[in-house]
């Protein structure tokens, strides 16, 4: 199986180790991985301010460049998302109907990363060493709108050495939400605040996420109150010590 890596502007800028991650696992288990590029921002940023029109050039940006693309996997359950869910109909709104047929017969072959290996490839042991007692927040873009269910946790549980351990209150957004996390900033705040008393309250070493954008929200909190927690992708778990 041949796959292209979309790995987000916001990971390839700031978490490169993500996509290096997602890139070994999927090797690891036999899957052969292209990187388009030409690719760039989703646009959901745009998107989330108002400027759904703005985004259309990018629309048939990443048409463009994943067009020849069987499967197209992403360590982003937020970037998926936008494609995913807002595409379509962005494309609609500029009165672009081929644009918008070209998204939807592209929108089949998207897939957020955990439930790739999960669930299209039938992986949850992928032979990974971990071993911290580890705690899992589900990004609200991944959960709600991804779907991406249990797929996080069954691979985790799959991890040799690692203590899961459960988060209260785990459907509870962090309050990053990008650009809210900066128009709202005093209502995100009180929202970090909840969810970094839950983490703490597990005794986890480590915080892990689907999504590094939540992951830099809630790890800037732990770091300013020295909680000694570390947080990590989950693939960078998963490239973790592999017992292979």
């Amino acid at each position: 199986m041949r796959v292209a890596l979309f790995i987000t502007c916001f990971n390839d800028t700031l978490f490169p180790e993500t996509g290096k991650a997602v890139v070994r696992i999927l090797e690891r288990l036999g899957v052969e991985v292209d990187f388009p590029v030409d690719q760039t921002c989703c646009g959901q940023m745009h998107s989330n301010s108002g400027y759904g029109l703005e985004v259309v050039p990018l629309v048939r940006r990443f048409v463009r460049v994943f067009a020849d693309a069987e499967t197209i996997v992403t360590p982003s359950g937020s970037c998926a998302s936008m494609v995913v869910d807002h595409y379509e109909r962005l494309a609609k709104l500029a009165g672009d109907e081929a644009l918008a047929a070209q998204v939807g017969g592209l929108i089949p072959r998207v897939h957020e990363f955990s439930t790739f290996v999960a669930d299209e490839l039938g992986v949850e042991d992928v032979g990974a060493r971990f071993p911290y007692r580890v705690v899992y927040h589900p990004a609200c873009h991944a959960t709600r709108l991804m779907r991406v269910g249990d797929a996080p946790l069954r691979l985790l549980r799959g991890v040799e050495g690692l203590e899961l351990v459960d988060l209260p209150d785990a459907a509870t957004c962090c309050g990053f939400g990008g650009t809210f996390s900066v128009k709202n900033q005093a209502v995100s705040t009180a929202m970090m605040a909840d969810k970094l008393t839950n983490i703490m309250a597990t005794g986890a070493e480590v915080c892990t996420a689907v999504d590094n954008s939540c992951l830099m929200h809630i790890g800037g909190g732990l770091a300013r109150l020295n909680a000694g927690i570390d947080v990590l992708h989950l693939a960078e778990i998963l490239a973790a010590g592999s017992v292979n």
